[in-house]
């Protein structure tokens, strides 16, 4: 099942499809990311994941701001993720001997090498398909993806105006502890400040402790304000009317 749906309500859209190739989990998510979700389009977006035969649906790491008409349609948080920032005024030096890692750009034929590092740094349900990869690539009008010539890890930045992210970092875990997930770090940090970016953000759940240590080792700082993914039983949870969507215009 790797079909999207849209539902649309008040001239905002919402998509519905796999959650990373993921047959029985659908992700909602508001087109344009951010756009604030007008009363029942949630609810048509859960019934519409309904019919496709999903039994659970979920969001995309969202500020609490944006939490409001999730909850109103019985979501709760699966996982609490800590949102981090980076200034980039003092970044750790990239010539330090424990940073010099051989890197390369990837290209369209490594995708499977870079999803096989993917599925073995992540538990199932954060691993990327190659449909997720392909969104987080596109996700920003520029990127620096780069993995270690060795294969054991990657890299994905993205630029968007004077505002960086750390998109995805996978490190095989033979290789964790090395110094090569703070070696991709810093590249893509350097890479940033090149193109005079002012700030690089990256989140990571709250459980993850290891990969928290190492942003904060590199000069990142948690925001106040962390982010959540969202999640509903379609399959415990009974239909409701069907809402009126409001006119569209």
């Amino acid at each position: 099942m790797t079909a999207t749906d849209t539902v649309t309500a008040r001239g905002v859209r919402m998509r519905v499809r796999p959650w990373r190739g993921r047959s029985d989990t659908a992700e909602l998510s508001s087109v344009p990311a951010g756009a604030m979700v007008p009363p029942g389009l949630v609810a048509l977006a859960v019934e519409r994941a309904r019919t496709r035969g999903y039994a659970t649906v979920v969001t995309p790491a969202l500020p609490v701001g944006e939490w409001r008409a999730y909850i109103d349609a019985g979501f709760s948080v699966r996982e609490e993720l800590h949102l981090l920032g980076h200034d980039l005024l003092d970044l750790p030096d990239r010539r330090a001997p424990e940073r010099r890692v051989r890197t390369r750009r990837v290209h369209r034929r490594d995708r499977d090498s870079v999803l096989a590092i993917d599925r073995t740094a992540f538990d199932p349900f954060w691993r990327l398909d190659a449909d997720a990869l392909e969104d987080a690539v596109r996700a920003t009008p520029s990127t620096r993806f780069r993995l270690d010539r060795d294969g054991h890890g990657y890299a994905l930045t993205g630029r968007a105006g004077d505002r960086g992210y750390l998109q995805r970092l996978a490190v095989d875990p033979g290789a964790q502890g090395s110094g090569l997930g703070s070696a991709l770090v810093v590249d893509g940090l350097w890479w940033l400040r090149r193109w005079r970016v002012r700030e690089a953000l990256v989140n990571t759940q709250t459980s993850n402790e290891r990969a928290v240590a190492l942003y904060e080792r590199l000069g990142f700082r948690r925001r106040s304000e962390g982010l959540a993914v969202l999640e509903l039983d379609v399959a415990s949870h009974p239909a409701p009317p069907t809402p009126d969507p409001g006119p569209v215009p």
